[in-house]
């Protein structure tokens, strides 16, 4: 599915506090510098405080070690070019495209944990969908939260895009399948399931969400299409955890990852990367409906380095 351009400009401003950390601190560090075994221990230490993880960290830290000492690099202003170079292989030939259904209609399931940016996530994909000339419907099946509903049915209307809800405290597998029935009813191009924000340790929401797919799957055969997770980029850490949890329960096909532009710990994209065996296929940069962008490897790493 042809949906979201990519804006380099919105990737690099989105990715300023995680540049800071490894391109100002690390350029400072490594300019006219040789490269010392106690500068290269410096470089392992801001890629760890940008949260790329202990594997990628040890990994490509560890073949920079062995470059210099073979005398491939011998200045600091090469080791960034390196790192970039070593980054960006890992995500080769590996699809990030959203899914798309051979007939109407494509259904996107959302889900995530209480405040991850989960309905304003919904937000950015419908106004992208709307945007590339697609009918959307949105399915407000978070509806064990209160005031959720209406936040969506906000949305909606500030989006122009049609909304199926239920009562306060409604069944959400019953909201989403009369969402089902509705997209195939009016022949919507894109059916988009908002679901319960659900911590990761909280079994009956969770067993609730495979309730929701498996519901939507005996109307829609086949479906859901592209079941998205959104994790919250400033969560660190703690968001590998969240999604090996959400995969078991609904097996997760791509990720968004929101409030990329509120942390300084871009390179979880990294760490999801080598913990996490589901590409991140979305990134949120901002706080508007159009803060949203395609995760492309290279311009992503491109930004975190300030090129």
């Amino acid at each position: 599915m042809g949906l979201f351009r990519s804006t380099f400009s919105k990737i690099k401003k989105g990715l300023s506090r995680t540049r800071d950390v490894l391109t100002t601190d690390i350029g400072v560090l490594l300019r006219g510098q040789a490269l010392t075994d106690d500068l290269i221990d410096e470089i392992e230490s801001r890629l760890l405080k940008a949260d790329v993880g202990v594997t990628t960290a040890t990994r490509v830290v560890g073949d920079l070690r062995r470059d210099v000492k073979a005398g491939k690099i011998t200045r600091g202003e090469g080791a960034i070019d390196f790192l970039k170079k070593e980054l960006k292989v890992q995500w080769e030939g590996k699809s990030r495209a959203i899914a798309t259904a051979p007939a109407k209609p494509t259904v996107i399931l959302v889900a995530g944990v209480n405040g991850a940016g989960k309905t304003t996530s919904v937000a950015k994909i419908a106004k992208s969908l709307r945007d590339e000339g697609r009918s959307v419907l949105l399915a407000a099946a978070d509806t064990f939260r209160a005031g959720a509903v209406a936040q969506l049915e906000i949305w909606s209307q500030r989006l122009g895009v049609d909304i199926v809800k239920g009562k306060a405290g409604a069944d959400p597998a019953s909201v989403a399948y009369d969402a089902a029935e509705a997209a195939l009813a009016r022949g919507v191009d894109v059916l988009l399931i908002d679901t319960a924000g659900r911590l990761h340790t909280q079994s009956d929401l969770m067993r609730q969400l495979t309730k929701i797919r498996d519901v939507v799957a005996k109307r829609i055969p086949g479906s859901p299409h592209e079941v998205l997770l959104v994790l919250d980029a400033t969560a660190g850490q703690n968001a590998i955890n969240q999604a090996h949890v959400f995969k078991q329960a609904i097996d997760v096909t791509g990720i968004f990852l929101a409030k990329l532009d509120g942390t300084a710990k871009g390179g979880i994209v990294i760490a999801i990367r080598d913990a996490f065996d589901v590409p991140v296929k979305l990134v949120g940069v901002g706080e508007t409906p159009d803060d949203v962008e395609p995760f492309d490897p290279d311009s992503f790493i491109d930004a975190m380095f300030g090129d």
